[in-house]
């Protein structure tokens, strides 16, 4: 799978604390290895925001993300749920 990310979540990651910006990265690599985990809590989006997936990072932070093909996955943003959503 080839990760790749927006803009805006580059500047939204970088934004975060070291230890936040390492829990992210520890759950980017449980998704590469177990997208079904369920600390993931990985779900499809509806509504305002369809063709996105949720994974959930610590808390209430999450990261958005779509699927640009088969073996492409785009990190679009991080946020709480109420900023997101």
């Amino acid at each position: 799978m080839n990760v790749r990310h927006t803009r805006m979540f580059k500047k939204q990651y970088l934004k975060l604390s070291p230890k936040l910006q390492e829990k992210f990265d520890e759950r980017l690599r449980l998704w590469l290895t177990d997208p079904t985990s369920p600390l993931l809590r990985v779900h499809p989006l509806s509504g305002t925001t369809p063709g996105y997936w949720s994974m959930s990072i610590s808390g209430d932070l999450r990261a958005l993300y779509y699927f640009a093909g088969d073996e492409v996955v785009v990190l679009a943003f991080f946020g709480t749920h109420s900023q997101l959503y």
